[in-house]
């Protein structure tokens, strides 16, 4: 196996050519006496471990910890420091440090974090690669400080795809789903992308830019068709989503907003009120992926949505079978007494579309009547 690289940063040049001296039987060193000159390598080289001073001219090391998670998700950091600090140290561990000296330190100790380290950081490249090769993308992103800077990169990218909803009876299109989309290649699918923001605290965020895109780039030509807008669970406390002068609210009236099932409403307070609100601003309101995750009583009572979203597991392949095509007449016949209109999400073939029509759904959506577009397919191109 080759030797691991390693890159040092240290300003005191003494102690830096020392180091150098100490480990370069075990290690291909580069070595750096700033935070500048060891950004410019960090972006140039990949490195298997790094063994920084927190005190560095121009750049921190904490900086340039942060800077090493947006070049690389693995690669092992070592702080050193004189001068320990307890907020340095928490900083520097929350940001995914792999472990912290204070100097001086033994050789030793040294040698064993520095071989640990480059050892582990091997490990979880290999991890990730076996992982890629085998399709799981969303694993890419691992380490918090990691999964924060690849948040922000689909942030910055993400934009709205529009898939075609269709009247059950008709096939004619009533409306649109507005679906997430990035491209940041470590977070492939909507799904991860919506997992990193639960994970980082940063829903309310990523809701935001997905309405605002989606209030920009929705153009219809028919002033009834309908834009439907996934929302969180946890968005429903964010105030923002009420506000008067929010994005989207120059659109409720065509807006239903589908509040995702496979997220509780156990932590949200005042559903109820919560959706009145939403009501008086104009939205309707649906629950997403019944079949997939929580809703039940409670959460119907506090909703009272419009409409009710089927999760595609209910659709896949129901020509096939008797327990699903009772499930789904059962639901909506029982939505149809609520006045509820009911959503068949994920139809692929005519089978299925032959077997929903059949049990009566009043609206229609899968890849057999259209795939998500970046723009309209009956609206205006932007």
């Amino acid at each position: 196996m080759d030797k691991p690289r390693l890159l040092i940063v240290e300003d005191d040049d003494h102690l830096r050519r020392s180091l150098v001296r100490s480990l370069r039987p075990w290690y291909v060193i580069d070595e750096a006496s700033d935070g500048k000159d060891a950004s410019e390598r960090l972006t140039s080289k990949r490195f298997d471990v790094v063994l920084s001073d927190i005190n560095l001219p121009q750049v921190s090391g904490v900086d340039l910890l942060r800077l090493v998670r947006d070049c690389d998700l693995d690669v092992p950091v070592i702080l050193m420091t004189g001068q320990p600090s307890l907020d340095t140290a928490i900083e520097a561990i929350d940001l995914g440090a792999f472990t912290y000296l204070k100097k001086p330190f033994e050789q030793g100790a040294l040698e064993r974090a520095l071989g640990r380290a480059s050892k582990l950081g091997r490990l979880a490249r290999m991890k990730r690669e076996a992982l890629a090769s085998f399709g799981d993308r969303a694993a890419l992103s691992g380490d918090r400080a990691g999964l924060a800077a690849s948040f922000q990169r689909a942030l910055d990218s993400l934009w709205v795809a529009f898939q075609p909803i269709l009247d059950g009876q008709t096939q004619k299109t009533i409306g649109f789903e507005a679906l997430l989309r990035c491209k940041e290649p470590s977070m492939p699918t909507p799904t991860a992308v919506i997992e990193a923001a639960e994970r980082l605290g940063r829903v309310h965020d990523l809701g935001r830019q997905v309405r605002e895109c989606a209030a920009s780039s929705f153009t219809p030509t028919d002033p009834n068709v309908l834009l439907f807008v996934n929302v969180h669970a946890a968005e429903l406390d964010d105030q923002e989503l009420y506000s008067p002068n929010a994005p989207l609210v120059k659109l409720a009236s065509n807006v239903v907003l589908e509040v995702t099932e496979r997220a509780a409403l156990d932590d949200v307070a005042d559903t109820r009120r919560r959706a009145r609100k939403l009501r008086n601003l104009g939205y309707r309101i649906a629950v997403d992926d019944l079949g997939a995750g929580y809703a039940g009583l409670t959460t119907f009572a506090n909703l009272e949505p419009e409409v009710v979203k089927l999760d595609m597991s209910l659709v896949r392949n129901i020509q096939d079978s008797p327990v699903r095509s009772r499930i789904v007449e059962g639901i909506t016949d029982l939505c149809r007494s609520l006045s509820m209109k009911v959503v068949a999400e994920g139809i692929e073939t005519m089978h299925e579309f032959r077997q929903i029509k059949e049990l009566g759904c009043d609206y229609l959506q899968g890849f057999l009547f259209g795939m998500p577009e970046p723009v309209l397919i009956n609206g205006v191109e932007r």
